[in-house]
């Protein structure tokens, strides 16, 4: 998000009369929000949507998906319960891809259900078509329903424009992939079988993902990357954690390693993938998961036309308004980079709309949650230590673990951290990471206390329900506080607002 906006030549002779006030290209968590924002405003809007269903990737083959795969996962191979019942529990014998699919079907389906709801509840109009520019405020919609009637394309124009058209996986042309032993992760969901061994090319959180889940039921697990580390932008001592769990669940850890060559090959029992590696050591598994990284899905919108273009990635620039260099034309979600995230994602369409028509807006984007659910699940907010470190911040942490916490015993996760990175002079707190059960939900608290410029005696002074995963906060808290050889303080205490006109 570098550059300004600049007005093209040609917006000046932009038709008076506009089909829509807002049309939306694409219908994820961006688009969708962005929608709905400028409905609740009272714009005419339309959201255009290729598929044959709404929701984009993070609904179809994405986030819902994957996290309800994950969930099928942990219950059906009892993984949460394994510290306490032993490490060869779980709830049924021989779990098989229908097993997991069953869950992960009824969620997608409720999902589309709501999303449908929610976009007609605030008359949105919704287009199946798959859309193209053709200049600054037009576009060309082309039935995607497979009519080869003159009628099958039309024309729109909209004063403002959204792109939400997310991304697609990225592909390397040199790789014959089949979706069946070499796959994408959009193909998880077309599985027949659960395979016996498992390669993972990419390193990232996808691919982590996966490679985590197979290897929680069982299956043998090699992951591939040539990087040094998994997950270089999560503190380094939570991916230390996350490969020594991960190696605990027999996986093997090809960190470091370029691939050479993928090739289908005949197995003893089946036929299989022989990966060669630019070391010379060779992987053989029953399928390949390739994993290395996602591209704008922004080829087919013929973005010259608008006058904007986008990278080699596929990816489009935005300011901080989210507006492209065509100033009413704004690009939200995965398509614009780094996060990625669907939570963020949202707040970008709804952000980009409220700019679009002068509504003023507050967010603190700098403190967005990140939440990787791998097996443990991950959650990390603001600064972790190497970004301290390089910047030149003095701070301090405090940890605690899962197992000095009643809950943690409870539910027998006894290898979960929670840490508090703090400014040893100020003692605000300036980052939250925590592995383990519940991290994706727990990393909230903190995140809230950072919002409000609070403290680490913040949690030293806060009672916690009892028993909570939630008081490893409180536990952290002292722990960085006796680092420190000091005393917690008490904070000032805000005086309760009372309501002019009103009898207390």
């Amino acid at each position: 998000m570098t550059h300004e906006a600049v007005l093209p030549p040609d917006v000046a002779a932009a038709p008076a009369d506009f089909t829509y006030d807002l049309l939306v290209i694409g219908s994820g968590p961006g688009g969708q929000r962005a929608a709905i924002q400028a409905a609740k405003l009272g714009k005419k809007v339309a959201v255009v949507e290729r598929k044959a269903v709404v929701g984009g990737v993070c609904t179809n083959t994405g986030t819902i998906p994957s996290k309800t795969f994950r969930e099928a996962i942990m219950h059906l191979s009892g993984y949460n319960e394994r510290g306490l019942y032993g490490a060869s529990y779980s709830v049924k014998d021989d779990i098989g891809v229908e097993d997991l699919l069953r869950r992960t079907t009824s969620v997608i389906g409720h999902e589309l259900d709501v999303v449908r709801a929610q976009l007609h509840r605030n008359r949105v109009e919704v287009i199946s078509a798959e859309a193209s520019f053709i200049g600054p405020h037009t576009l060309r919609l082309r039935d995607v329903r497979g009519k080869n009637t003159g009628d099958s394309w039309r024309d729109v124009t909209a004063r403002q424009i959204v792109i939400a058209v997310g991304t697609k996986a990225a592909r390397d042309p040199g790789i014959p992939f089949d979706g069946k032993r070499i796959l994408i992760s959009d193909d998880i969901l077309d599985l027949t079988e659960l395979p016996r061994t498992v390669a993972v090319i990419g390193g990232g959180v996808i691919g982590c993902e996966y490679a985590s889940m197979f290897a929680a039921l069982g299956v043998r697990v090699t992951l591939i990357d040539k990087r040094p580390r998994l997950l270089d932008f999560i503190d380094h001592e939570i991916t230390d954690i996350l490969a020594y769990q991960l190696r605990q669940n027999r996986m093997t850890l090809r960190l470091g390693e370029a691939v050479h060559k993928v090739e289908k090959v005949q197995g003893a029992r089946c036929e299989q993938v022989r990966i060669v590696l630019a070391s010379g050591k060779e992987v053989t598994s029953d399928l390949v998961l390739y994993s290395i990284g996602r591209i704008g899905a922004t080829a087919r919108l013929n973005l010259e036309a608008a006058g904007l273009s986008a990278d080699s990635r596929g990816r489009i620039d935005v300011n901080a308004h989210y507006q492209t260099a065509v100033p009413h034309i704004y690009a939200v979600g995965d398509v614009i980079g780094f996060p990625s995230l669907a939570s963020v994602s949202m707040e970008q369409g709804r952000l980009a709309a409220c700019h679009a028509y002068g509504v003023p807006t507050q967010s603190v984007p700098e403190l967005f949650p990140y939440g990787i659910y791998t097996i443990p699940e991950i959650s990390t907010v603001g600064k972790n230590e190497e970004e301290l470190t390089q910047a030149g911040v003095p701070y301090e942490i405090g940890k605690a673990q899962y197992r000095e916490i009643a809950r943690g015993q409870i539910i027998g996760d006894e290898q979960g951290t929670l840490k508090l990175i703090f400014n040893m002079d100020t003692r605000e707190l300036l980052g939250v990471h925590i592995i383990g059960t519940g991290a994706s939900e727990l990393i909230h608290i903190g995140q809230a206390v950072m919002a409000f410029g609070g403290t680490v005696d913040y949690f030293v002074n806060t009672v916690f329900n009892y028993p909570t995963l939630a008081e490893c906060y409180k536990t952290a808290a002292f722990d960085g506080i006796n680092r420190l050889g000091s005393a917690p303080t008490l904070e000032p205490k805000l005086e309760p607002v009372r309501e002019v006109g009103v009898v207390v």
